[in-house]
């Protein structure tokens, strides 16, 4: 349960008068045309994973909360429909769905927390924290089972076994019932499993903490053979067709402060190695320079061995992550796709015959779209692009290619490519006939010069009624910070929601800059990794700064009325900004922010490395210049934090009080960073608006 720490009348009378947007009083200067509960009330999918023969496809609806796994077979006729039941809000994430053999049942993983392997009581319920647990759904209506503690379900291509992990274990079930049973104890936290097609090997990633072991379990003589092993970290291992070969990415082992650019550094690596023996070498090695590390994209699997024996990843030689592909003897790695566009999720066909990827079109950074390419031909073409955005694309060996697609103002939904290359929504029926579609806006993408001269990226939400009366104006910066806003609903569960808080804002009367700050993804290498970013220097704040003089050179904004939010990351642009430019800002709401680099690092066990690190850290963080703000803030915290641990909410929170900066604190008790409770949301959010309406309206 969420609670208050006890409210001031003033932002009480905020709360009660403007959280629903539909008040009356003379205080609502500009209610919104609908409420938060609302826009809030669209089921988001997530997961989405295409039956490998058949026609179906499957996917994770959250409706309030409430987690399903929901099944359409479109080629069949079938209409889309849920095959399990949980009923509560009680933060409890679905994930790492897996179509059985037969695709007549869906392993899948549930449980109350995806940040570490602590399990988290999100819910604070009496009998304590739930572990994550592996579940199996039936297409055929019976009720789903638990088969055991655990996560990253997978079934064997004979549909007799199902694997999973738990820690430092592979635990294996009979399909047809029985206790699971150990396969491998190991030294290291096992990250993930590989199936060889004819089922008779299994790989698997064994992270030893400085280094990381691709292991390759055989069933027939129940031993390990380790893959080529060093002391670097080896990952996304891929089977041969004959299984008789395995490939795998090696990044070498280097002590890189976190949240600090690097633009190189010792070169990664492709190695094949013999699945009996272990004996392998390097097949391919990234060129010095600009993609020397290696950048993976945003999906689980990095590297695909596809039926014309090449090996396919993702590389940013160029300056920007595109894919290539390497044949397995060796030689030059090829361009698949290129152009000032970025790679985000990928996925190959069964067959290997056919890729299907999501990146932005150059020109367009702010919007992604499915492309397609062929094995034997090598050209990719864009599917159904329109003004929408398509990401996490899913393929069949039928062909059948499938997505999640949204756009300005209708919400992210599962879709099909149909027949006459359009995107066909697989479950209409379950946007809500009252969801706002009609008064929301199109986000307008805008480019503007940082402080230092650069170009910034961003997002406007104008309202719809243009008049020329100035009117307050709020910042948003996204958290990561490797992560980037969208010109519509974002494909990720927390942007998603953020997106719909930034609606609700715009429809207050609010104009909404969404800023891409340097450090994000989706424009290339330079961008991502900026000079002097982070606990390195701060440079973002030349961004935040830009945004601030953009907004004030606007004749449609009242300057004097600037507010400014964000979480994690963004919290930390919150707590920069109100403390570098406190005769910017009015007010501000910052959740789970860094307040200092320097007790950041050290609490997550990576603390700066020398004296001058440290300095850089803190003169880098809003610590450095706290006696400068002044603007009223509210404090928001989860105290089960584990990504920003709430101590920096604790100093954060000591030194407005010796400062004398008005402020006021929300605090959630047994939450996590990601926030996995709706209910916890939405008193995030009906606390925001209300702060905002209380110094605006």
């Amino acid at each position: 349960m969420i609670e208050y720490r006890p409210l001031p009348a003033w932002l009480l009378f905020a709360t009660l008068a403007c959280g629903t947007a539909l008040c009356p009083q003379p205080g609502c200067a500009h209610p919104a045309a609908f409420t938060l509960a609302q826009i809030m009330q669209a089921p988001f999918p997530s997961s989405l994973t295409a039956a490998p023969r058949g026609g179906a496809v499957a996917w994770v609806f959250d409706a309030k909360g409430r987690r399903n796994i929901w099944v359409a077979e479109p080629t069949g006729g079938t209409k889309a429909h849920a095959i399990t039941s949980f009923d509560e809000d009680d933060g409890s994430h679905i994930d790492d769905l897996a179509w059985s053999a037969d695709e007549a049942s869906i392993a899948f993983t549930r449980g109350g927390s995806i940040e570490d392997d602590q399990p988290a009581n999100v819910d604070s319920a009496p009998s304590g924290p739930k572990p994550r647990e592996v579940w199996v759904a039936s297409r055929s209506g019976a009720p789903a089972r638990r088969i055991g503690a655990g996560h990253s379900p997978s079934f064997s291509p004979d549909g007799t076994r199902l694997l999973y992990l738990d820690k430092r274990q592979i635990l294996t079930a009979a399909v047809g019932g029985g206790a699971p049973q150990p396969l491998i104890v190991d030294k290291g936290m096992i990250e993930s499993v590989t199936w060889s097609a004819d089922g008779k090997l299994v790989a698997f990633v064994s992270d030893r903490g400085s280094h990381a072991l691709v292991g390759v379990y055989d069933f027939s003589r129940q031993s390990i053979a380790w893959m080529s092993p060093g002391l670097d970290r080896d990952t996304s291992p891929v089977f041969s067709k004959d299984g008789s070969r395995i490939a795998f990415i090696r990044v070498p082992a280097e002590r890189a402060p976190p949240f600090i650019s690097r633009r190189s550094g010792q070169c990664w690596s492709i190695w094949i190695a013999d699945v009996r023996s272990g004996a392998g070498r390097a097949i391919w090695t990234a060129d010095a320079g600009a993609g020397s590390v290696f950048a993976p994209t945003l999906s689980p699997r990095n590297l695909f061995w596809n039926a014309a024996d090449q090996l396919v990843f993702p590389w940013e030689r160029s300056g920007w992550l595109q894919l290539y592909a390497v044949p397995v003897g060796g030689g030059t790695a090829q361009a698949l796709t290129a152009g000032r566009s970025e790679i985000a999720h990928t996925s190959l066909s069964a067959d290997g015959r056919r890729i299907v990827y999501s990146a932005s079109k150059e020109g367009e950074p702010d919007r992604l779209h499915i492309f397609a390419l062929d094995t034997d031909r090598g050209s990719a073409r864009i599917l159904a692009a329109d003004t929408g955005i398509e990401d996490t694309p899913q393929i069949n060996n039928a062909g059948a290619v499938f997505a999640l697609r949204s756009d300005g103002t209708h919400p992210l939904q599962p879709v099909m490519l149909s027949s006459n290359n359009r995107w066909e929504a697989l479950a209409p029926q379950q946007i809500p006939a009252d969801f706002p579609s009609a008064q929301l806006v199109t986000p307008e993408a805008v480019t503007f010069r940082a402080e230092d001269g650069h170009d910034v990226h961003a997002q406007l939400f104008a309202p719809q009624d243009r008049d020329a009366k100035p009117r307050p104006a709020i910042l948003f910066f996204h958290g990561g910070p490797r992560r980037q806003m969208l010109v519509g609903f974002h494909p990720m569960g927390a942007y998603n929601w953020m997106y719909c808080l930034n609606q609700y804002l715009a429809a207050k009367g609010y104009i909404v800059l969404s800023v891409n700050y340097r450090g994000g993804i989706g424009y290339g290498l330079e961008y991502r990794e900026a000079d002097d970013f982070g606990p390195g220097g701060g440079s973002e704040l030349h961004d935040l700064l830009g945004a601030v003089a953009y907004l004030k050179a606007r004749k449609d904004v009242d300057p004097a009325k600037l507010g400014i939010w964000g979480a994690s990351y963004g919290g930390l642009m919150t707590a920069l900004g109100l403390a570098r430019a406190p005769d910017a800002f009015a007010t501000g709401v910052d959740y789970a922010g860094v307040y200092n680099w320097a007790t950041f690092l050290t609490s997550i066990g990576l603390p700066p490395d020398t004296p001058e690190a440290t300095r850089r850290a803190v003169e880098s963080s809003p610590i450095a210049t706290i006696d400068r703000w002044r603007a009223p803030v509210l404090l928001v915290q989860a105290d089960d934090d584990r990504a920003v641990p709430s101590q920096q909410a604790s100093e954060l929170l000591e030194a407005l009080r010796s400062h004398h900066v008005p402020h006021e604190v929300v605090i959630m008790p047994d939450e996590i960073h990601d926030l996995a409770r709706y209910a916890s949301w939405m008193k995030l959010f009906d606390a925001a608006a209300a702060h905002f309406a209380a110094h605006f309206d």
